[in-house]
C-alpha cells in the first residue's frame, strides 16, 4: 500500500492542520498539486470531513515535523506489516462517464473480430460486464440495431499491447485444448510485413479442373483442312437425296 487511506480526506486534514506544502500534501495522497491548492480554497472536496493520518496509525509526527522544515521532504507512509503482500482488487477496469457509451461498440468489435476471446478478457479489456457481453454476442441487447462495432484501441478504453497480449493468450489456450486456427485467425497473430513474406498456400480443387479447354483453331488449321460450306446439304449433315428416293419407292410398293 503506497497511498493512505480516504486520501482526499487525509489531504483536507494536513491542509488544515499543518504547515505542509501542496506539493508535499499532493505527493503523500497521490493527487495533484492543483488539485490540493482547490482544497485550501474551499473549491475542492467541499464537506469532506478531515481524516487523522496519525490517529489512524498512517503517518508518524515526527514526519510531519520533518516536512514543515523542510519542504523538499517527501512524507513517507507508516510501515503497516499487515498490508504486505495485499493484492490490487480484482475486478473490471474503471471506464470514465464520457467513454461508458462507446462500451457496447467496443464489444460488438471484438465480438466480431476476436471470437476466440473470453468473455472475461473483454470484460477485462474495456471494464464491462459479462451479462452486457453475453446479451450483444447473443444480439438481444436492446440497443443491438443501432451499435456500429468500433475498435477498442480507437475509442481509447484499452491498449494495443493489452489487445494483442489478451489475443495471444487466447489463441495459446485454444491451441493447448486441441482447437484449431482458421486463416482469418493466422493474420490477426502476425504483422503485415510477415504475412506478405508467407509462402502461398496451395489452393484446393475446384469442379471445373479436369474439362477440356476448347480454343478456337488458329487460321493456319483452318488453310489446312479447308471446308466447303457453300452446300447447305453438308454442311448441316443431311442425307443422300438418292436414298430418300429409294425410301419413297420402297414405299409406293
Amino acid at each position: 500500500m503506497t497511498k493512505p487511506l480516504m486520501a482526499k480526506a487525509t489531504a483536507v486534514w494536513l491542509v488544515d492542520n499543518t504547515t505542509l506544502s501542496f506539493k508535499q500534501i499532493a505527493d503523500f495522497c497521490g493527487m495533484h498539486e492543483l488539485e490540493v491548492q482547490g482544497i485550501a480554497d474551499g473549491d475542492v472536496a467541499q464537506g469532506v470531513k478531515g481524516f487523522d493520518p496519525i490517529a489512524n496509525n498512517q503517518l508518524e509526527a515526527s514526519e510531519i515535523e520533518k516536512g514543515q522544515k523542510d519542504p523538499l521532504h517527501k512524507l513517507k507512509l507508516k510501515f503497516n506489516a499487515a498490508a504486505l503482500g495485499e493484492e490490487k482488487r480484482r475486478g473490471p477496469r474503471y471506464t470514465p462517464l464520457s467513454k461508458r457509451q462507446d462500451r457496447p461498440a467496443s464489444i460488438l468489435w471484438l465480438v466480431k473480430f476476436h471470437p476466440e476471446l473470453a468473455d472475461a478478457q473483454i470484460a477485462k479489456l474495456v471494464g464491462t460486464t459479462k451479462p452486457t457481453i453475453s446479451a450483444i454476442r447473443e444480439r438481444t441487447h436492446w440497443n443491438i440495431g443501432n451499435i456500429t462495432p468500433v475498435d477498442p484501441v480507437a475509442l481509447g478504453l484499452c491498449r494495443q499491447s493489452e489487445l494483442d497480449a489478451a489475443v495471444q493468450k487466447a489463441v495459446k489456450k485454444k491451441a493447448a485444448d486441441g482447437g484449431v486456427m482458421n486463416d482469418d485467425e493466422r493474420r490477426k497473430l502476425v504483422s503485415t510485413e510477415q504475412s506478405l513474406g508467407m509462402p502461398a498456400e496451395p489452393r484446393h480443387g475446384t469442379g471445373l479442373e479436369g474439362v477440356e479447354k476448347f480454343t478456337p483453331a488458329s487460321r493456319e488449321e483452318e488453310e489446312r483442312s479447308p471446308q466447303d460450306y457453300s452446300n447447305a446439304d453438308s454442311f448441316f449433315n443431311l442425307p443422300d437425296a438418292g436414298e430418300d428416293d429409294d425410301e419413297d419407292d420402297h414405299g409406293r410398293r
